[in-house]
């Protein structure tokens, strides 16, 4: 009976690991060589971080609620707002200046203030650096998550992770370089981890999706072994399969895209050996997943998420992106345009003793001070409200934040007005959040290029610059 090439890839490639397959099937459009795209490379300079911890917090965290109080806002609570109101998501539906319903306190020896709404992350505060003067292009969730992840609100650019991969590579050949964990589908979905012109090579590789629960995902590392084969039957199948290909590529002479598949199952093989052990927490103590509030309903989800990514910084994965997204008993995120009082004060929950978790475990573990952790939404919510106890979006000026990974620790960048509506002092847009974290992992900005349709481009398009004074 005869058996076409592509039936004997499509079978072949059941018996290397769903992860490993569809993350190294991503290497397809690379230059031959396959891995060598993802081979270390010289930083620009020298780097104050070697890898990315990217929180995803969708939906737009309020400012005001978390890391940016405003006294003004308790004072006038109720009273129109004194000045002209930009472009607004939800028009019409607008209301009166809206105070905090949660209370500051300052903490550590910087003594900078942090809402009731993270007192697990207030104990850090001594290790992250506040941006309070944020600035994107979009009132509209698509467009603001695309340039959050892209720099560009309107196209499809690679991604910030394929960027950093790019220039960079990887330390571990037997793991992707750039992971997200559980993305969201919706609001751009693949394209915010794309490579899109960049080579295939350097797109993120997707764990999940939003979704679904990790306890759901049951053992994670059974979807990276093969049950059905043995070790010596997926060589052999593998043997046969790229002696095809090889001999395909002979004939086309040496078509990159069949070079850049062969070396993609190559390493989708080996990555067997890895993938499941880095992904099996049986290793972990109790008091660790407790530590990351493994221990509640409401936190555990994210604090699997939060756990793998410290796991997977230690085994050498360059960009790591987790994200809190909207899904089962999570409803719409942080996106409170009603309700913020509930929703926020769930939502907080649900992800402020995972994320201490990460940022003292790193600590404890060595890495913070070479892995940039960086916290943030696609924009942030306004200090009026709307629909009697929201807050609608606002991209003018809202909160992000940085740790680890050469940052001032202690230290609040920039601000907005007394209201918070608009970044006032040391405003810094989204490019310039891209180029201080290029920055930081020796990446010159305006070096860091690849010429497509007739010019170059980059991660900061024609923009950017780098915030000095957040650099330790």
């Amino acid at each position: 009976m005869f058996t076409s090439r592509r039936q004997i890839l499509r079978t072949a490639a059941g018996g290397f690991g769903w992860f490993g397959l569809r993350a190294m099937l991503a290497a397809e459009s690379s230059p031959a060589g396959g891995l060598g795209p993802l081979l270390p490379k010289q930083a620009h300079f020298t780097p104050r971080a070697k890898r990315v911890i990217f929180l995803f917090m969708h939906g737009g965290p309020s400012a005001m609620d978390t890391f940016d109080p405003k006294p003004a806002l308790d004072r006038d609570h109720g009273k129109p707002l004194p000045f002209k109101r930009p472009l607004t998501f939800a028009e019409g539906q607008t209301g009166s200046l809206f105070k905090s319903p949660w209370k500051f306190k300052r903490y550590g020896q910087s003594g900078l203030p942090v809402s009731e709404l993270f007192p697990n992350v207030a104990e850090c505060i001594d290790d992250i650096c506040l941006l309070r003067s944020m600035v994107g292009d979009s009132v509209a969730h698509g467009g603001a998550v695309l340039q959050l992840h892209t720099g560009s609100n309107t196209f499809t650019r690679p991604g910030m992770g394929a960027w950093v991969v790019y220039g960079l590579g990887t330390e571990n050949q037997n793991l992707p370089a750039y992971l997200t964990l559980k993305p969201g589908l919706s609001h751009g979905g693949a394209k915010n981890w794309s490579s899109a012109f960049l080579p295939a090579a350097y797109q993120g590789t997707a764990v999940a999706h939003g979704g679904i629960k990790a306890e759901d995902l049951k053992e994670p590392i059974e979807y990276l072994e093969n049950k059905g084969l043995t070790r010596e039957q997926q060589r052999y199948e593998l043997d046969m399969l790229q002696k095809m290909n090889r001999a395909a590529a002979e004939r086309h002479q040496h078509n990159p895209e069949l070079e850049a598949r062969i070396q993609a199952f190559e390493l989708a093989f080996r990555m067997q050996t890895e993938a499941p052990e880095a992904f099996d927490l049986k290793g972990e103590s109790e008091a660790t997943k407790k530590l990351y509030g493994m221990d509640d309903p409401l936190a555990k989800d994210f604090g699997w998420q939060c756990l793998m990514a410290r796991r997977l910084a230690q085994r050498g994965v360059r960009f790591i992106q987790i994200n809190h997204e909207y899904g089962p008993g999570n409803e719409v995120g942080w996106d409170a345009h009603s309700e913020l009082i509930r929703l926020h004060t769930r939502t907080a929950r649900m992800v402020d003793k995972p994320i201490a978790g990460l940022l003292k475990d790193l600590k404890a573990h060595g890495l913070l001070d070479d892995t940039l952790v960086v916290w943030g939404g696609e924009f942030g919510r306004t200090p009026i409200s709307q629909a009697g106890d929201g807050r609608d979006h606002n991209p003018y000026g809202y909160s992000m934040w940085m740790a680890g990974g050469g940052v001032k620790g202690g230290y609040a960048y920039g601000a907005t007005d007394e209201y918070g509506y608009y970044a006032t002092e040391d405003r810094m847009h989204i490019h310039d959040m891209h180029a201080t974290m290029l920055h930081l992992l020796g990446l010159d900005h305006l070096k860091l290029t690849f010429f497509h349709g007739g010019r170059n481009h980059r991660l900061t398009d024609v923009a950017g610059n780098v915030a000095h004074k957040v650099v330790a």
